[in-house]
């Protein structure tokens, strides 16, 4: 699912080059799940970004299920992450004249999708119930706690059944019963319909139950721990 080779990314400041990645590879096989660890500003997001084709490396290669998206235009880029990818972000970025359940739809106004409206919408409200919020679908985000929008922010990222789900701090700030709530719904996702997922967290419980554990330093990955 996600072939990485020699991955380097670089940034312009004034008076220097800022080197984030230096030569990182990743290989993530298909319905695989993987943790990545890693002090704060070590690149984690960096990475999630490019896999994510949110932004494009310095030099090497990204493949995704067979699609080398450092080649992908900005239009492919968008159509590939609507129907390949779901994405957890640290910020929510719900939109506040939406209720929760039009956001969770979202990503089905972006795209040419398949199945009818009516499945998608039950899907959506199906993980609402699941993340426990099937009681405030119609709910606006000034009325959610953080860790509500969150949990919606979750829902929303895997309404569109996506192949490959990129994670970052899903449970940052999250209760831990929050927590193991998210943690049961993206491993049954991986588990139950072979969704591979990559999740970058501080959390090393909810890495451990990820299992396959990676630690980002010195712009690259190592190993930290298996399961």
């Amino acid at each position: 699912m996600i072939s990485a080779q020699q991955i380097s990314k670089s940034y312009e400041t004034p008076g220097e080059t800022v080197e984030v990645l230096k030569g990182l590879s990743l290989e993530l096989a298909d319905g695989e799940a993987a943790a990545i660890t890693g002090p704060s500003g070590c690149g984690k997001t960096t990475l999630l970004n490019l896999l994510g084709a949110l932004d494009r490396p310095t030099s090497g290669s990204i493949d995704i299920g067979g699609q080398k998206i450092a080649e992908l235009s900005d239009e492919e880029a968008t159509h590939f992450r609507n129907h390949s990818l779901g994405f957890v972000f640290q910020q929510h970025y719900l939109l506040p004249q939406l209720s929760v359940l039009e956001n969770v739809l979202v990503p089905r106004l972006a795209g040419d999708w398949q199945e009818s409206e009516s499945d998608t919408t039950d899907r959506a409200r199906d993980l609402l119930e699941k993340v426990g919020l099937g009681h405030r679908l119609n709910h606006l985000p000034w009325q959610l706690s953080g860790g509500e929008k969150l949990r919606t922010a979750v829902a929303r990222a895997l309404v569109n059944q996506p192949k490959l789900v990129l994670a970052d701090e899903p449970t940052g700030s999250l209760d831990p019963a929050s927590t193991d709530t998210i943690a049961d719904l993206l491993l049954e996702l991986n588990q139950d319909q072979k969704t591979t997922l990559l999740v970058v967290t501080h959390n090393h419980a909810l890495a451990h139950r990820i299992g396959r554990t990676l630690e980002l330093r010195d712009g690259a990955l190592w190993s930290a721990m298996a399961k």
